[in-house]
């Protein structure tokens, strides 16, 4: 079987149920921490959260908090890039 990954999804994912599911659903840890029920994953057309990063086969919603997720935080990702260029310059 192959497995492609796909480029431009627009979804909505999240961890809050308006009603109760008949499934089991854990809390969004961020929306644990602040005590609220607001925080989504992705907002179709809208955004992403910092914390996203990606979905797994059949639900599993994939989380870095409480640290961000460099791999969309390009800000973050150029400052660890140029830590490892110079720590590997000092080595």
């Amino acid at each position: 079987m192959e497995v492609k990954i796909l480029d431009g999804a627009n979804m909505d994912i999240d961890l809050v149920s308006e009603d109760s599911v008949s499934w089991k659903q854990m809390q969004c840890p961020w929306n644990e921490t602040d005590g609220v029920n607001t925080h989504k994953c992705a907002i179709k057309n809208v955004s992403i959260c910092e914390y996203f990063c990606g979905v797994e086969y059949l639900d599993n919603v994939l989380c870095s908090y409480p640290d961000k997720n460099i791999s969309v935080d390009n800000k973050q990702k150029k400052q660890t890039k140029d830590y490892s260029l110079k720590h590997e310059e000092n080595i």
